[in-house]
This record gives C-alpha cells, sequence and structure tokens, in this order.
C-alpha cells in the first residue's frame, strides 16, 4: 500500500501539470476565431475549423473579432455612421505604420494646410494605439523588424499607403456655416501602394475623414501587422451644426489632461462643441490678469486654477481636433465666491446673498450668490472679465451666459437693489424683478460686445423664465441669442422658440443628463440613471415635426448633452462622459431612423476603441456580449 501510494503522488502532480501546460498552449495559440454570417461576426473554435479544412495555413480559416468587424459588414467599424455613400470591400491589405505618409495637401492655404499635418500626426497616433506591446516592442512592430523574410514579410515591407488631402475652403475656424463634409476613397494603385484621397469642404471635414479612416484600420493579431480595407468610397456629412458636451468646472475642479481626454473623446465620435461651465456660486476657478481678487477668493485652492495659457493650450488641442470651446461664465445667479470682495475694495456688494442660509430660500443649491445688478461696479467688472476671455478665445464666435435660476426672493431682500428698484420707478413684484433680470442680460451682451469690438457672436443661455414671458424678445433679440432647452422633453417649448425665431440647442435633462442618478445632486430633476440606449434613442425632431420644410427648421442648431460637475472629477469624468457621449455623437451626426438596438455591437466596439486611445470608457457588457455578437438581447 505504501509503494502505490508512493507512485500516485508521483503521478499526480506530473499529470496536472501537463494538463495545465496542454491548457496554456491552446489559449496562447488563438483557439478562437470569427466568421463572417449574414454580417454578423460569429464566433467559432479555430481548431476544429482547421480540421474541416485541409487547404490553406491556419491563419486563413477564421479571423481575429477585429478583422472580422472590418470586413463583415461596411460600417461594423465606423462610429458615428456615414450619412451618404458607403462603399467598403471585403478585401484587406496589410502594411506597416512607418509606411504610412501624407503624401501632399492641395488648397486651403497655409493656416489650413498646417492644421491638416497636424490632424494627421494625431491620425498616425491613433493607428500607434492599435499596436500592442510596450514603446521598444511598438517601434519594432512599426518598423516590420519582427517580420520573417518569406512571402508575406517581404510583401508587408514594401506595401506603401499615401494619403492626399484637398480642402476647398481657406477658413480655418469653426462656424455654424461650416459644413464639416468629406468624401474619402481607397484604391489599389498598383501591387505595393495602397492610395487614399480626401476631398474635403473644409479642415474640419478633412479631419474627420482621417478620423474615420483610421477606423478602417485594425491591428492582426495573427499576422502582426496593421491593416485596412483594400477598396471604398465614403462621402459623408453632419446632420446638425451643433454637437455638443457641457462639463462643469466649478463645483469640483477637472485638471488640463482630464479635459484633454474629454477631447479626444470628442474627436474619436465627431462631436464639435465643448461647452465649459467654467465658474459658479462654488469656485471661480480662472487666474486673470487684473482679476488677482477673484482666484483669490473663487479658487478652492492654487492648484486648482486655469491660466490663460492653460486655457489657450486647451483652445489650440481641441481646435486641430475638429472641437470649438464655448466659455461660460454664469450670471447673474451661480455668482457667489470669487465676487465677495467688493467691500473691502470700496466697490460696494459685487455679489448678494454670498453662502447666506437657510439656502433654500435664496438659491437653489448651496451655497447661494447673485450678481447685484443695481451696482455699477459689477458691471465694470464684467467688462474687464469679458475682455481677458475674448483674448484667450478669439475669435470669439460662441459665449454662454448661463441665465436661468435666478431666485426673486434674494434680490427682493437685499436693501441695495430694493432701494434701486425705488428709484427707477419699480416696484418689488415678481414683473418688476424680471424686468430687471433682462435689464442686467442686456447689458451683459452691450458689454461683452463692445469687448468683442463690433465682431458678431452668438449669445446662448438656458432656457428660463425670463424666456417664457411675453416680452422675452425685447431683452433677448432671436437674432443675438440661441435658447438651450435643459428641462424635460417638451414639444411646446421647442415649437414656442422656433416659432418666435430663436436658434434652439436641445439638452433634454430626462435624456441627455449624463450626470443625473446619482445620489446628492442638487442639479438634475431627474432621479434615474441615464443609459446609452436613451442617449441615443433620443430624436431632436420631437417639437419640430410640423416645421419640417419651413424657415424654422434650420434653426434647430442640435444639441448637448450635460454633465454637471457634483459628482465629478478626474477620476470618473472619462466613465461619466463615455461611452454615453458616443451614442450622442452619432445621434448628432447622423440622426439615425433606426434604435439603439442595431447600433449596438458597432457602439460596444467604439467602446473598445476609446481604451486604446487612453479615455477609461465605463462597461457597458460582459465581455462575453462583445465576443458573441448580438446575443445579448433584451
Amino acid at each position: 500500500m505504501t509503494s502505490c501510494w508512493v507512485v500516485l503522488c508521483m503521478l499526480v502532480p506530473f499529470t496536472l501539470t501537463t494538463a495545465h501546460q496542454h491548457s496554456h498552449e491552446r489559449l496562447g495559440g488563438g483557439a478562437w476565431g470569427w466568421r463572417c454570417v449574414n454580417q454578423t461576426c460569429v464566433r467559432e473554435e479555430q481548431q476544429q475549423q482547421q480540421q474541416q479544412q485541409d487547404e490553406g495555413p491556419p491563419h486563413t480559416t477564421l479571423s481575429s473579432l477585429s478583422t472580422c468587424k472590418l470586413t463583415c459588414r461596411p460600417d461594423a467599424s465606423i462610429w458615428p455612421t456615414p450619412t451618404g455613400l458607403l462603399r467598403l470591400h471585403n478585401e484587406t491589405v496589410y502594411f506597416l505604420l512607418d509606411s504610412v505618409t501624407l503624401r501632399e495637401v492641395r488648397g486651403g492655404g497655409g493656416e489650413v494646410k498646417g492644421l491638416v499635418r497636424d490632424a494627421f500626426s494625431i491620425f498616425l497616433s491613433s493607428l500607434a494605439s492599435l499596436i500592442p506591446g510596450s514603446s521598444p516592442a511598438s517601434t519594432s512592430l512599426r518598423a516590420g523588424d519582427h517580420l520573417r523574410e518569406d512571402i508575406f514579410g517581404r510583401q508587408v515591407k514594401a506595401e506603401k499607403v499615401t494619403v492626399s488631402v484637398s480642402v476647398s475652403s481657406k477658413v480655418s475656424t469653426l462656424s455654424l456655416y461650416t459644413r464639416e463634409a468629406y468624401t474619402l476613397t481607397i484604391r489599389r494603385h498598383n501591387t505595393t501602394t495602397t492610395e487614399v484621397a480626401i476631398l474635403a469642404s473644409d479642415f474640419y471635414g478633412a479631419r474627420h475623414a482621417l478620423e474615420t479612416l483610421s477606423q478602417l484600420v485594425e491591428w492582426d493579431q495573427q499576422m502582426r501587422a496593421l491593416q485596412m480595407v483594400s477598396r471604398g468610397a465614403i462621402t459623408d456629412a453632419p446632420v446638425f451644426r451643433y454637437r455638443g458636451l457641457m462639463v462643469d468646472t466649478a463645483r469640483n475642479f477637472l485638471s488640463v489632461k482630464a479635459l484633454e481626454r474629454t477631447v479626444d473623446g470628442m474627436a474619436a465620435t465627431k462631436l464639435n462643441t465643448l461647452h465649459l461651465h467654467l465658474t459658479d456660486s462654488h469656485a471661480f476657478p480662472l487666474q486673470l490678469p487684473g482679476l488677482a481678487n477673484m482666484a483669490y477668493y473663487g479658487a478652492y485652492s492654487p492648484r486648482n486654477l486655469y491660466t490663460p495659457e492653460d486655457l489657450r493650450h486647451l483652445q489650440r488641442y481641441a481646435r486641430v481636433r475638429g472641437v470649438r470651446l464655448v466659455p461660460e461664465i454664469d450670471a447673474p445667479a451661480h455668482a457667489g465666491n470669487g465676487w465677495q470682495w467688493g467691500e473691502r475694495e470700496d466697490m460696494g456688494n459685487l455679489a448678494v446673498c454670498v453662502n447666506k442660509e437657510p439656502w433654500r430660500e435664496f438659491c437653489s443649491e448651496p451655497p447661494c450668490g447673485q450678481l447685484n445688478p443695481a451696482n455699477n461696479h459689477t458691471y465694470t467688472l464684467l467688462s474687464h472679465l469679458y475682455a481677458e476671455l475674448r483674448s484667450i478665445f478669439h475669435p470669439l464666435q460662441f459665449f454662454h451666459f448661463g441665465g436661468s435660476e435666478v431666485n426673486m426672493n434674494c434680490w427682493n431682500t437685499t436693501d441695495n437693489i430694493v432701494e434701486y428698484l425705488k428709484q427707477t420707478g419699480r416696484g418689488r413684484e415678481n414683473e418688476h424683478l424680471q424686468n430687471l433680470w433682462g435689464e442686467f442680460q442686456s447689458r451683459a451682451k452691450n458689454l461683452l460686445a463692445d469687448v468683442n469690438r463690433g465682431r458678431p457672436f452668438l449669445g446662448i443661455v438656458r432656457y428660463s423664465t425670463l424666456i417664457a414671458t411675453e416680452s422675452s424678445q425685447r431683452n433677448l433679440s432671436p437674432e443675438e441669442y440661441a435658447v438651450q432647452v435643459t428641462g424635460p422633453n417638451s414639444e411646446k417649448v421647442t415649437s414656442d422658440l422656433l416659432q418666435k425665431g430663436y436658434r434652439v440647442i436641445l439638452s433634454h435633462n430626462d435624456a441627455w443628463d449624463l450626470g443625473a442618478g446619482f445620489s446628492g445632486s442638487f442639479r438634475s430633476e431627474v432621479k434615474n440613471y441615464i443609459g446609452w440606449q436613451t442617449v441615443y434613442n433620443q430624436s431632436l425632431s420631437s417639437g419640430t415635426s410640423n416645421l419640417v420644410g419651413s424657415g424654422q427648421s434650420d434653426l434647430m442648431l442640435g444639441g448637448e448633452a450635460l454633465l454637471w460637475g457634483h459628482r465629478v472629477d478626474d477620476a470618473n469624468i472619462d466613465a461619466k462622459l463615455w461611452p454615453r457621449g458616443a451614442a450622442l455623437g452619432e445621434r448628432l451626426w447622423s440622426n439615425p431612423s433606426t434604435s439603439w438596438f442595431s447600433a449596438e455591437p458597432r457602439f460596444i466596439h467604439h467602446r473598445q476603441r476609446l481604451l486604446r486611445r487612453g479615455i477609461m470608457a465605463d462597461r457597458i457588457q460582459p465581455q462575453w456580449c462583445h465576443q458573441n455578437e448580438g446575443l445579448c438581447y433584451l
């Protein structure tokens, strides 16, 4: 018995180790692959397939998931889906990153050509993100040092990919009149060259074309090389001109790096407007020349500040990625910390009700604070502030005034303001206080117009009781303002605004409030978390269905998702924005007639792309669902 146990004890470890090694070899050899069946990538066991087919090398039997996505269906790897022609061949060509060159840039003028070259460098970085391994390994994989000197290796090393870009317009600034359109063609010139030609209406169209081209490239793990579709043609242009995200930098500070990542995600998704809610009653994180007191009293710490160079850098960073920045200084409400030093400088109360308690009587959330419309020094300071912002965000084409949630009880219980109303022949009724609000808004708009030196810009305000009044057009001219509708989806509100001639940006909080569903948020009226499906399905045609084809239909500029900063900072901003922001991107770019269900496989694939580019997008499904397309239906 003793000898038998000794034999068993010797055999069992050997058997287990051998089995473990065999399993490891199977996994390391890539046991699974994907086959395109009825435009769906179906997962199969690689070894079983090899037993059925004797001809051809093993790597030709089944493809990787990324390769299958690239060739199985024309739009399977593209996000957002193009709005025009989409014709892609299901064969790929292999190449090395170091073999991709920008052959020429035609038209557009010197500044546009420089922007295209910068955008091409970003395109190459996107391709580099596909290559696995650390930097030294990636360098080797870029150049092809890892390839054997066989027929395939020599062919990959010889392959060239050339990109030519032609731009029609010399305009380099993104406006509401920028078309952002492009045509992208891919063809084989000879046995060793793939030629890509981009025809763009403007720089922004060219940049979008390069983004689409990057999505037609994948890394083949089996062949250890990049691959792209060998032939194709795409024509594309956005449906809506304003495709935005709003982030809040006042309630919790967001670093420049976090904002850069936000821009990167927007560029990958063809969103074009980053709305910066820079200040609020909580904080004033701007360090501006001549306005040191505002940062001193308003910043959370000396490290939680944006300098002018920080913001100029961010604007340059965003521009070459096809994104405009829209600054917001919320006023006259939501202005407290940062403004409370006026009396110390013999300027009176610049803001009133600052940090006043009980807060529910004087504001919509703590801490309270509203600008003082009865103090001329308030307007002098606003003029200085606007001048500084104009120099940073030059050319200033858009400015968000905030303009909502004014608490009338705050003004009505401030002696200085009550006395001002009396001196100007007004009482303390709501009508007179609304008139005071309108007066403030008119003066603020004129101050910004003065410092902008007569150059036109579009003012943006949130929908409020001021706009809802019959006299709204007296203080808020439809020629000068766009209105952001942030409440629940209301066809009547949207239709009324369009009928009055206002340009409209939809931000319905029951569909596009990305901060909803988290406890402790004062802002959101929506209590439930908003999933990407709801974001995707929100149609911009509600409220305009009776205006299609009319002059008012052109007033619908687009939409913007909101991320208020109560529970957001550098640690979680990526997961809060992405990939739900990508669902918004396709809605605003393509305005698809289909629902989220048909888009889901492409959406999950795009989320993986965001991860590769360094954006920590939230997980949507188990990985099994990504590998087994269409089987995780509800």
